[in-house]
């Protein structure tokens, strides 16, 4: 089944039928990948979806990975490479950082109500990338598919900078301030768990916050601008442009 809206033609898509794969990609010349949150499984599910494109003869796969996944066996975005480079497919990995949008997701139910980012972060800096710059990018892999066919390339911005820093820019443009708070991995799981947050996603926002800890500062990556001819979002930029996201819920209510 597909439902047209404007000049854009959905289709039906599931990863976890395979029933569903024949009627999506029918027509289908080239595929940008992106792995839901909640499917690690990858040889459950995604080596059935490769060999799926492999038969279909649909050569060409733009994949949304993530900075460092060439260093980090334990993600799924890992073996997901290993899997489309095995397959023969002409690949493109985008491997962007940080995402500034964790600020107006995942994190910003604590800084509207609690006035903090609760993280077991520690001091580790990280590199802030806009969602926006990251969807431009993988729209120019897309269109320009064969001039950059079997690359990959890490998508970020000019800065590298901890939780701490991020908590002054916000104070910078709001009233009520917040303020960061580490906290070890063992009370931050606590405290999630009693938000009702999925065990899955809290561990994942555990090992994606607490192991840079132990790592080398995230690199900076001139791929953006060289390509594009733009400059990348600035952290700042980013968080004034979405200030009115920062204010305090309760005081706003």
């Amino acid at each position: 089944m597909s439902v047209y809206v404007g000049q854009i033609d959905f289709v039906a898509f599931d990863f976890e039928n395979q029933d569903s794969f024949n009627n999506a990609f029918e027509q289908i010349d080239v595929v940008f990948l992106l792995r839901p949150p909640h499917i690690s499984d990858v040889n459950r599910v995604f080596e059935p979806l490769i060999n799926y494109l492999v038969g279909a003869k649909i050569k060409q796969v733009v994949f949304l990975s993530v900075q460092g996944v060439e260093k980090s066996k334990i993600i799924p975005h890992h073996k997901i490479e290993k899997l489309l480079i095995a397959s023969g497919l002409d690949y493109i990995f985008v491997r962007p950082s940080y995402f500034m949008q964790n600020l107006t997701t995942t994190l910003l139910q604590d800084i509207q109500e609690k006035r903090k980012i609760i993280l077991p972060a520690g001091k580790a800096k990280f590199n802030w990338v806009d969602v926006g710059d990251i969807g431009l990018f993988t729209a120019l892999m897309l269109t320009e598919f064969e001039q950059y066919k079997n690359q990959a390339f890490e998508v970020t911005c000019h800065e590298n900078k901890n939780f701490e820093a991020v908590a002054r820019f916000i104070n910078a443009v709001v009233e009520d301030k917040i303020e960061y708070k580490n906290m070890n991995p063992i009370c931050f799981y606590r405290y999630k768990k009693k938000m009702a947050m999925p065990k899955g996603l809290i561990l994942v926002m555990i090992m994606l916050h607490f192991l840079p800890r132990f790592q080398k500062e995230p690199n900076v990556s001139k791929a953006f601008e060289e390509i594009t001819g733009q400059e990348p979002t600035s952290l700042k930029e980013f968080i004034t442009r979405e200030q009115a996201k920062f204010q305090n819920k309760t005081s706003n209510a």
